[in-house]
C-alpha cells in the first residue's frame, strides 16, 4: 500500500495519523482538565465558603451566647451596658454571615439542617431576651426556668451549627475526592494514549524509512557505479514515488550515457587517428617552411650587404670631390686677403710718415713763432722743441717701420706672385677635381640607381621572408594545436575507456586507435633553424648562395619519415 504512495502522501498520512491521535489526546486531556476545573471550583466557590460562614456563624452565635450569660447574671450597670452591646454587635454579625451561608446551600438536607438551625436559633433568641427580662423584673425563679430551656434550645442550634459545617466538610471531601479520581484515570488514559501514539509512530516512522531509505541506497549504489564508469548494471525500481521516478530518471539517464559513451568512444578513436597525422603533416609541412624562411634570410643578408657597400662606394666618390674643391677655394681666398693686408698696410705706414713730416714742420714753424715773441714765447718754445724731438724721433721710428714694412711687403708680394702662381696650379688642380668628381658622380648616380634597384629587390626580399617566417610561426602554431588535438583525443579515449558497458551495448574500438598509437611513436622529423646568423654590413658575403648546399634536402627530410605523407609531399 505504502509503494503506490509518493513521499509527500506517506508523509501526509503519517503525520495525519499522529495529528489525529495528538488532538485526540488533547481533547481528552481537556475535558479530565475541564472536570477537575469543575471540582476545584466547587470546593472554593461553594464548599470551602459555605464552611467559613458556617464557622463564622458558630463563633458569633457562641459570642452572642456569652454576653447573654453576662447580661444574665451580672449586676454591675456599666457591665451590663457594655454586655447588651457586644450582644448587639454580634446578633448582627450572626445574621450577616447567616445571609451569606443562605446562598451557598446547594443540598436538600443542608436546607433543611439550616431551617432547623435558624428556627432553633429565633427560639434561643427569644428565651434569652424573655429571662433577661424576668430576672430584671424581678422574677428570678421563673427567669432561671425560661434560661434553662434557653440553654437547651441553644445547645440543639449549636449541634445544628455543627452539622452544617460537617455537611459542608463532606462535600469539600468529596469534590476533593472526585478530582483526585479524575486526576488519577486522566493520568492512566493519557499515559495509554501517550504510549499507543509512540507504538503508531515509531511504526510509521520504521516503515517510512524503510520505504524512502531502500530507494535511496538502490539510488546511491547506482550514482556510485556510474562514477566509477560501470555502466554494465542495469537500475531496477518498485513503487510510484518520487524515489521511484527518480531511480526511473537515473536508469533512462543510464542508457542514454551507454549510447553516449559508444559514440564519444568510436568518435574519440577517430578523432585520434585523424589528428595525428594532422601532427604528422603539420610537422613535416613546418620543417620544409623553416627551410625555406632559413633559405631567404640568408639572401635577404646578402642583398642588404651588398646594398650598403654599394652606398657607401657613391658617398665616400662624392665627399671625396666636395672637400677637394672646397679645400682649393679656402686656400686662394686666403693667398687673396693676406696680399690685400699687404698693400693695406704699405697704405697705413706712408700715412704715418706723411703725419710725422707735417708735425716736424708744425714744430718748427713753433719754434720760430715762439723766437719772435721773445721772453713771453719762452714756454711755448721748450714745448715746440719737445713736439719737434717727439716729431724727429716719430720720423724716424716711422722711416724705420716704413723700411720693415716695405721689405714684408716686398715680401708679401713676392709671396702672392709665388700663391698666385700655386692658385694657378691648384685651379688646374681644382679642374681636374671637379672633372673626376663629374665623373665620380655619374658614377654615384649610376650606384644610386643600382642602389634603389638592390632596395626593391631587397624589400621583395624581406618581405617575403617575412611572410614565411609568418607562416613557419603559423604552421608551428598549427602542429602544436594538431599534436594538442591528438592529445586531447587519446585523454578522451582514456576517459572513455573507463566506463563498462553490459555486453550488448559494448562495442570494440576501431582499428584506427591501433594507427594512432603507431603515429606517436614516429621520429620527429628535421627542423631547421628559422633564424640565420646574420653577417655585419660592413662586410661583403663572397659566396651568399653556398650554404644552402649544406642543408638537407627535401628528399632527404621526406624520407626520413617511414609514412607516406599523401597530398602533404606536393607542397
Amino acid at each position: 500500500m505504502l509503494k503506490n504512495l509518493t513521499i509527500a502522501g506517506k508523509l501526509r498520512a503519517a503525520f495525519a495519523l499522529l495529528l489525529v491521535l495528538l488532538i485526540g489526546q488533547a481533547l481528552f486531556a481537556y475535558s479530565r482538565l475541564e472536570r477537575v476545573q469543575n471540582e476545584l471550583h466547587e470546593i472554593s466557590t461553594n464548599w470551602l465558603p459555605s464552611v467559613s460562614a458556617v464557622k463564622q456563624m458558630n463563633t458569633h452565635a457562641m459570642e452572642y451566647h456569652s454576653g447573654g450569660l453576662l447580661e444574665f447574671y451580672g449586676s454591675d450597670e456599666k457591665e451590663l451596658a457594655a454586655a447588651r452591646a457586644e450582644k448587639s454587635n454580634k446578633l448582627e454579625a450572626f445574621n450577616k454571615a447567616r445571609e451569606h451561608y443562605a446562598k451557598l446551600i446547594s443540598l436538600d438536607a443542608e436546607r433543611k439542617a439550616y431551617e432547623s438551625f435558624v428556627a432553633n436559633w429565633a427560639r434561643y433568641v427569644e428565651l434569652s431576651e424573655r429571662a433577661i427580662t424576668l430576672k430584671r423584673g424581678g422574677k428570678a425563679e421563673e427567669a432561671q426556668q425560661v434560661a434553662m430551656e434557653a440553654r437547651t434550645v441553644f445547645a440543639t442550634a449549636d449541634a445544628l451549627i455543627d452539622k452544617l459545617v460537617a455537611f459542608n466538610e463532606d462535600g469539600a471531601a468529596e469534590s476533593k475526592k472526585h478530582g483526585e479520581e479524575v486526576y488519577r484515570s486522566a493520568l492512566v488514559w493519557l499515559a495509554l494514549i501517550s504510549l499507543a501514539a509512540l507504538a503508531a509512530g515509531a511504526l510509521l516512522a520504521m516503515n517510512l524509512i524503510r520505504a524512502i531509505t531502500r530507494p535511496l541506497s538502490q539510488a546511491q549504489e547506482a550514482t556510485e557505479r556510474v562514477a566509477a564508469g560501470d555502466l554494465s548494471q542495469p537500475i531496477s525500481f518498485s513503487g510510484n514515488d518520487e524515489i521511484a521516478q527518480l531511480l526511473q530518471g537515473m536508469q533512462r539517464m543510464q542508457q542514454s550515457l551507454i549510447a553516449t559513451v559508444g559514440s564519444v568512444r568510436m568518435g574519440a578513436d577517430s578523432v585520434a587517428t585523424a589528428s595525428a597525422e594532422i601532427a604528422q603533416g603539420n610537422a613535416d609541412l613546418s620543417s620544409r617552411t623553416e627551410e625555406q624562411a632559413s633559405s631567404l634570410e640568408e639572401t635577404s643578408a646578402t642583398m642588404e650587404q651588398l646594398q650598403a657597400t654599394v652606398r657607401q662606394n657613391s658617398e665616400s666618390a662624392s665627399q671625396v670631390a666636395r672637400d677637394g674643391g672646397q679645400v682649393v677655394g679656402e686656400v686662394v681666398s686666403t693667398m687673396r686677403g693676406i696680399e690685400t693686408s699687404s698693400t693695406r698696410i704699405s697704405d697705413i705706414i706712408s700715412v704715418i710718415d706723411g703725419i710725422a713730416f707735417q708735425t716736424n714742420i708744425l714744430a718748427l714753424n713753433a719754434a720760430v713763432e715762439a723766437a719772435r715773441a721773445g721772453e713771453q714765447g719762452r714756454g711755448f718754445a721748450v714745448v715746440a722743441a719737445e713736439v719737434r724731438t717727439l716729431a724727429q724721433r716719430s720720423a724716424a721710428a716711422s722711416k724705420e717701420i716704413k723700411g720693415l714694412i716695405t721689405s714684408s711687403v716686398e715680401q708679401v708680394q713676392s709671396g702672392t706672385q709665388l700663391v698666385d702662381k700655386a692658385g694657378q696650379t691648384i685651379q688646374d688642380i681644382v679642374s681636374s677635381v671637379q672633372k673626376l668628381a663629374d665623373i665620380v658622380g655619374e658614377i654615384s648616380s649610376a650606384s644610386r640607381e643600382q642602389s634603389l634597384g638592390i632596395s626593391q629587390v631587397g624589400e621583395a626580399i624581406s618581405q617575403l621572408d617575412r611572410a614565411t617566417q609568418q607562416n613557419a610561426a603559423l604552421v608551428e602554431e598549427s602542429a602544436a594545436a594538431s599534436e594538442s588535438l591528438r592529445n586531447q583525443a587519446q585523454t578522451l579515449v582514456g576517459a572513455v575507456s573507463s566506463f563498462k558497458l553490459d555486453a550488448h551495448a559494448r562495442t570494440s574500438q576501431p582499428a584506427a586507435a591501433a594507427r594512432a598509437s603507431s603515429t606517436t611513436n614516429r621520429p620527429a622529423p628535421y627542423k631547421a633553424p628559422v633564424k640565420a646568423a646574420v653577417r655585419a654590413p660592413s662586410k661583403v658575403a663572397t659566396k651568399p648562395m653556398a650554404q644552402t648546399s649544406q642543408r638537407p634536402a627535401p628528399a632527404a627530410a621526406k624520407a626520413a619519415t617511414p609514412v607516406d605523407d599523401g597530398d602533404w609531399s606536393s607542397f
